[in-house]
């Protein structure tokens, strides 16, 4: 044999090797398989009246991933990445999304937006899949409490069952309630909310003074509270996304009927205080976080952290809405320990993780743990503050 083709031969041995290296490296796991990315699907609002929504979430999410990247990434240095898609408040929308998220880019987890109805036309998507779905800003009580087993479904957000009673509370304490009105969105979300209010006022002993509804799309709603003043109701409690909800408020001015309205968060996560006007400082609503006052040191360096990433963050009063980026923050920040912990992204064994995390020092708070596989709920009743609008800005309410 030649010395031309014995070296032939030697670098035709050193490219097979070579190849059957990379091959086995991307069989096991090794570097080759290191350089893909761990993608994250979000399914939110980018657009309409509640796009607000979808941007604090994507956000929130943002930050977690760019710190767990900064950090290494996980499994031995794949970085996370972040795929939207807009549902545009639609359920049907929602799940052709969900399911392209999950079929098509594979996605190892998905997060949810504002919508209730949206969330639970994913449900059943996610679990029959075995992708942990988390959601972050919808509340509906059905959405982790949905009757699977096993259930991939978490929520780093309020429960309606939970907030309803936290309403109720607040409005016998604050205004001495007596007799509630009901103004509740025609909808799942809006059914889940009459459910847990009727619930907690029969608790409470306070009388529910009657119930009405509106669709999202109407624009007057005289008649409504009309027949609720006319029911003799002390105390409003609204249930609504921004758009329907300031045309409640703009249909009470309309009324001349000066009566105090207390309401669930989805008014925040959109143009309510442009829509309702002047109205719409008079409005006093739930959230689970706010960015104003003495911060722990998560909430320091997250706020320091979206000053720099968003030219439009001055401060805690433009960190709107902070629901969104509180939860999906704290959300996305117990998935990668969840990740870590399963060693993978096997859907099963991330459910099981999240399951039996320990503890981990959140923004929102401490928590010791997070989930239990009774529990896919996060947050409870005493996570939950008062807030109102000061022009456009979401702060505390102080009695």
């Amino acid at each position: 044999m030649t010395e031309h083709k014995k070296a032939a031969g030697r670098q035709g041995s050193i490219l097979a090797g070579a190849a059957l290296a990379v091959l086995l490296a991307a069989v096991s796991g090794g570097p080759a398989r290191a350089e893909e990315p761990i993608k994250i699907g979000l399914v939110a609002a980018l657009s309409g009246g509640s796009a607000q929504s979808g941007e604090g979430i994507t956000r929130g999410l943002t930050i977690a991933i760019d710190e767990i990247n900064a950090s290494g990434g996980l499994l031995g240095g794949r970085r996370l990445e972040l795929i939207r898609r807009d549902d545009e408040s639609n359920p049907a929308k929602g799940q052709i999304a969900a399911r392209e998220l999950i079929d098509q880019e594979k996605v190892a987890a998905l997060f949810g937006g504002i919508d209730s109805p949206v969330a639970l036309a994913i449900v059943p998507i996610a679990n029959q899949a075995k992708v942990p779905f988390f959601s972050v800003w919808a509340a509906a009580t059905p959405i982790t409490r949905n009757g699977a087993d096993p259930n991939y479904v978490f929520r780093v957000s309020a429960v309606d069952v939970l907030v309803d009673k936290a309403l109720t509370n607040y409005a016998i304490k604050t205004y001495h309630a007596k007799r509630l009105g009901l103004i509740l969105v025609n909808n799942p979300w809006g059914e889940s909310n009459e459910k847990g209010l009727t619930a907690a006022a029969k608790e409470d002993d306070v009388a529910i003074a009657g119930i009405e509804k509106f669709e999202d799309n109407d624009v007057d709603m005289v008649a409504q509270l009309t027949r609720l003043k006319g029911d003799g109701a002390d105390t409003l409690v609204l249930v609504g996304n921004a758009a329907p909800g300031a045309q409640v408020m703009k249909s009470l001015v309309r009324t001349g009927w000066s009566v105090p309205v207390i309401s669930h968060w989805g008014i925040s996560g959109g143009r309510f205080p442009e829509l309702a006007g002047p109205a719409a400082q008079k409005v006093e609503f739930i959230q689970t976080y706010s960015f104003f006052g003495k911060q722990n040191a998560v909430g320091q360096k997250l706020l320091a952290e979206l000053q720099a990433k968003y030219p439009d963050v001055k401060g805690p009063a433009q960190v709107i809405p902070p629901v969104g980026v509180a939860n999906a923050y704290d959300g996305m920040r117990i998935l990668g320990l969840a990740i870590a912990q399963a060693g993978g992204t096997d859907g099963d064994k991330m459910r099981q993780a999240l399951e039996h995390l320990g503890r981990y020092e959140g923004l929102i708070k401490t928590y010791d743990p997070p989930f239990s596989p009774q529990n896919h709920d996060a947050l409870s009743a005493g996570d939950y503050i008062m807030v109102h609008f000061v022009g456009s800005q979401i702060e505390p309410v102080t009695n």
